[in-house]
């Protein structure tokens, strides 16, 4: 499993719009500048979490993006999932496919162990923790 620009700007932009609760709404000509990132990339990644319900847009000619729910309402499991898919390293078995011994015992040992893991992980980081807003013991400080 490999994380594709998408997810991995897509959670650039919403760790951006956190940092920047306290703004209304930010414009995405200042994320993507701050980012690096392609503004037309951002836009489509923009689109897909707007539509998910992660941001919300705010028109006009000022207009922007701004977070739709708290930072610490926000997991970024949830997040990659809209934009990746599942998260898995290797799919569950079809119903329709036998598995030999040796496949089982692969997919019960590595493959299924690594999905656990990965959602653990992915599945308990909120945006505000990216930040650093909650539980600084745990939250890693960067600066954009």
């Amino acid at each position: 499993m490999k994380i594709s620009t998408r997810g991995r700007y897509g959670a650039r932009l919403l760790i951006d719009l956190a940092e920047h609760i306290q703004e209304d709404h930010v414009s995405l000509a200042s994320i993507a500048e701050r980012q690096a990132i392609s503004i037309r990339y951002l836009e489509q990644v923009a689109v897909t979490l707007r539509r998910a319900g992660f941001i919300r847009s705010v028109k006009g000619a000022s207009g922007g993006y701004a977070l739709a729910k708290k930072p610490e309402d926000l997991i970024i499991g949830d997040a990659l999932r809209i934009l990746e898919g599942d998260m898995l390293v290797v799919d569950a078995p079809r119903p329709d496919v036998k598995e030999s011994k040796l496949q089982r015992c692969i997919r019960l040992t590595i493959f299924d162990r690594l999905n656990e893991r990965i959602s653990q992980i992915i599945d308990r980081k909120t945006l505000a923790s990216m930040v650093g807003t909650i539980d600084p013991d745990e939250s890693y400080m960067y600066f954009i």
